[in-house]
């Protein structure tokens, strides 16, 4: 499986009065590295709309699971990878380590999104192309 790491500073913008990060924020964090890491495996978001016809690849569930909490000025290291690939939707999984603890467990479905083809005005599954399979999946 193709798996990019992050290294991402917590910002005091990141936190809460409590000084610990404000779980939206880490949710913002796991948009940055899916993008990334369609980016690092040589799928930029220009090859997307252009090579492939997508417009996007838009969220429909996400969730996370919580272990450590960090504040202002920690680093973590977020690992992403596409942990499974169906015709058009993906799973992706983001693990955060604080150190070498894993502190949080990050989850998305995602799916590649075209223009209908019948009414362009209107938004469609599209399939993933072989060559992203191939990338992502190692196969």
């Amino acid at each position: 499986m193709f798996v990019n790491r992050r290294e991402v500073q917590i910002q005091w913008g990141d936190c809460d009065p409590a000084n610990i990060v404000y779980y939206p924020r880490y949710f913002a964090m796991f948009d940055d590295s899916t993008s990334t890491l369609f980016e690092v495996a040589g799928f930029s978001k220009q090859d997307l709309v252009r090579k492939y016809g997508l417009v996007g690849i838009p969220m429909v569930d996400t969730r996370a699971k919580f272990y450590i909490p960090s504040t202002y000025g920690d680093w973590i290291t977020i690992e992403t990878k596409i942990e499974s690939i169906k015709r058009s939707s993906f799973e992706v999984k983001h693990n955060v380590y604080k150190g070498e603890a894993l502190a949080i467990e990050g989850f998305e479905t995602r799916v590649l999104v075209g223009r209908d083809p019948v009414n362009p005005d209107k938004l469609k599954s599209a399939p993933f192309p072989a060559e992203m399979v191939a990338k992502f999946t190692g196969s």
